[in-house]
């Protein structure tokens, strides 16, 4: 085993190593995969000023125009809590605003301003050689059936 630069202790496996690699716990490596992918989408987002929850949320506005912070949650799997600082900050930023329901006043619709409808097009251009990195690494049989398992993943684990 190598030694790493922490004198006396086994060097740490690299992305492909050990229990990181192809031998590891499948639900480690699905782990490993987002993390390394939410990196990336974060670091390219930078630019922007977005992080990647940002750009999920405004785009799940943008696709669904009018839904509630509740139904937002819902849709990008985050908390409550967090989703109300992002929309906090994308209304801030002038990307979305709030209008109260027609039926139930209490309830706050999100609508994509003209702003996010443009910044949200950037970002989907910054995230665009990520997407396509991904697709890079599978034939175009491969890519459909990930994406189908994935989904059929998703769907066995909920509640």
């Amino acid at each position: 085993m190598i030694k790493d630069v922490r004198e006396g202790l086994p060097r740490l496996p690299r992305v492909g190593e050990g229990k990181r690699g192809p031998e590891g716990y499948l639900t480690y490596l699905l782990r490993q995969a987002n993390a390394s992918v939410r990196l990336a989408l974060d670091r390219a987002l930078a630019r922007e000023n977005m992080t990647y929850p940002q750009q999920s949320a405004l785009t799940m506005i943008r696709a669904y125009e009018a839904i509630s912070a509740a139904d937002l949650a819902r849709l990008t799997m985050l908390t409550p809590q967090t989703i109300n600082g992002i929309v906090r900050a994308l209304e801030i930023r002038g990307a979305i605003r709030r209008e109260p329901d027609r039926v139930n006043g209490r309830i706050l619709r999100l609508i994509v301003t003209e702003e996010g409808r443009d910044l949200n097009k950037r970002c989907r251009a910054l995230a665009a050689p990520i997407e396509g990195a991904l697709n890079a690494r599978m034939s175009a049989n491969a890519r459909e059936a990930v994406r189908h398992w994935l989904v059929d993943v998703a769907e066995a684990f909920l509640d």
